[in-house]
């Protein structure tokens, strides 16, 4: 083979690793700062998407703190999924911090808003994955973003999106059933902190949180003073602790009014065991709701 032929056939595999076509065979590299964010992206991107979840199950995310690695790995991704509607505060001076070079998707600031009853006056709940009408949408929005950057994949999103949508289907229709057990004038929710107004939404529920939208927010002695009131006026059975929480005030409440702690509630994402998907926390919940309300 003479140098010109060479030099020709090398010329051809250049142009090859460097084209679109070529680059479009490399899975889709995502950073995640949210577990529900995560598992999307793991299953509309299937085998043709890596993705890290930098906020690990049972991590609360209003107090997550990354990690250099972490900003390692938002530097190398070519996109970064976040929660959006302001959960994470810290979110433009990290995207500045890691210097990624990726598309930065809130994934959130998409989905229609709801007003929260934060005390401390911030209006909007983040806490969007508390619907699943909301979640099946950030499903249509992260695939369609699949699509934007890997082309080349979208049948493969497309197929993988329309199975979890199915799926989410299946969960919307079972909570929907569960959840008509419950009287409506039962539909009353001691939280943690105000980050179930969607799942109030969807279902009829009133909410009463001890805390703000943030999980960090402690409430005054005039707002627990308040809400032991309404808790003996409404006649509320149960108070709802978190999973990443120490329950020190609602023990309080519970010992003034007579309502029983129920078992936690996953507020802010994914957790262990049966609630490391969102179908099974999502589960969890409603079951935990309905049993301590109903009759």
């Amino acid at each position: 083979m003479n140098c010109r032929v060479v030099r020709w056939a090398f010329g051809l595999l250049a142009a090859m690793l460097t084209s679109p076509a070529g680059a479009s065979t490399a899975p889709l590299r995502v950073a995640s700062l949210s577990t529900v964010t995560t598992e999307i992206a793991q299953r509309v991107g299937g085998d043709r998407v890596v993705v890290i979840g930098l906020v690990k199950p049972g991590v609360d995310p209003h107090e997550f703190e990354p990690t250099p690695e972490d900003l390692k790995t938002m530097a190398a991704s070519d996109l970064v999924l976040a929660s959006g509607k302001g959960l994470e505060g810290y979110l433009d001076k990290l995207q500045e911090s890691s210097g990624t070079k990726g598309s930065l998707l809130r994934v959130g600031d998409s989905l229609p808003g709801l007003n929260s009853t934060d005390r401390a006056g911030r209006g909007e709940d983040p806490h969007w994955w508390q619907s699943i009408r909301e979640v099946q949408q950030a499903v249509r929005i992260v695939r369609d973003r699949f699509n934007q950057l890997r082309p080349a994949d979208q049948e493969i999103f497309a197929a993988n999106a329309a199975k979890y949508l199915a799926e989410l289907d299946a969960l919307k229709k079972w909570s929907e059933a569960e959840i008509a057990k419950l009287p409506r004038d039962q539909r009353r929710l001691v939280t943690s902190h105000d980050a179930f107004q969607y799942f109030a939404n969807d279902f009829g529920f009133t909410i009463y949180p001890i805390k703000g939208i943030s999980s960090d927010d402690e409430p005054s002695s005039r707002a627990v003073a308040d809400l032991i009131a309404i808790i003996r006026a409404q006649k509320v059975r149960a108070i709802f602790p978190e999973s990443i929480e120490n329950p020190k005030v609602i023990a309080e409440i519970t010992r003034e009014t007579g309502a029983k702690i129920a078992d936690k509630l996953y507020a802010d994402g994914l957790g262990d065991g049966e609630a490391a998907t969102y179908d099974g926390m999502y589960r969890h919940n409603v079951r935990t709701i309905v049993k301590a309300l109903g009759n």
